[in-house]
C-alpha cells in the first residue's frame, strides 16, 4: 500500500482574506453600459446612413423612427394639425379643377364664338 504525505496549511483570519478573494461577483448586477454616442453623433450616423435605411420595416426603418419620435412627440397634436393642411390642399385641388374646367369651356366656347364669326363673314 502507498503512503500519501498530506500537508495542511493553517491561515489566520488576516492571512486568509489576503490570500482569499471573498467577494461575491457572480450576484452582482451588471456594470451599466455608459451612452457611447452622443446625440450629435447619432445625428451625423443618421445623416451618412439615411439612403441605407429602408422606408417601410417594423424596426430598422424610417417608419419605425417616425413612430417612435412621434409617440414620445406627441404625434396625436400633429397629426390632427396635418389632417387639417391635407383637407385644406384636397379643397385648394378642387378648386383648382374646378377653375381649370372653366378656362377650358371658356377657350372652347371662344373658339366656337370666333368660328361661328369668321363662317359669317
Amino acid at each position: 500500500m502507498a503512503k500519501f504525505e498530506l500537508n495542511k496549511t493553517i491561515l489566520n483570519k488576516d492571512q486568509y482574506q489576503k490570500v482569499i478573494d471573498t467577494s461575491f461577483i457572480q450576484n452582482t448586477p451588471p456594470i451599466p453600459i455608459e451612452n457611447t454616442v452622443t446625440v450629435e453623433q447619432f445625428f451625423t450616423l443618421y445623416d451618412t446612413l439615411f439612403y441605407d435605411i429602408p422606408v417601410e420595416g417594423d424596426i430598422n426603418s424610417h417608419l419605425y423612427l417616425v413612430r417612435k419620435s412621434g409617440e414620445y412627440a406627441n404625434a396625436e397634436i400633429a397629426n390632427d394639425e396635418i389632417q387639417v393642411l391635407l383637407d385644406e390642399i384636397t379643397s385648394l385641388q378642387e378648386e383648382n379643377l374646378n377653375l381649370n374646367k372653366q378656362i377650358i369651356e371658356l377657350q372652347v366656347t371662344g373658339s366656337l364664338s370666333q368660328l361661328t364669326l369668321s363662317q359669317t363673314i
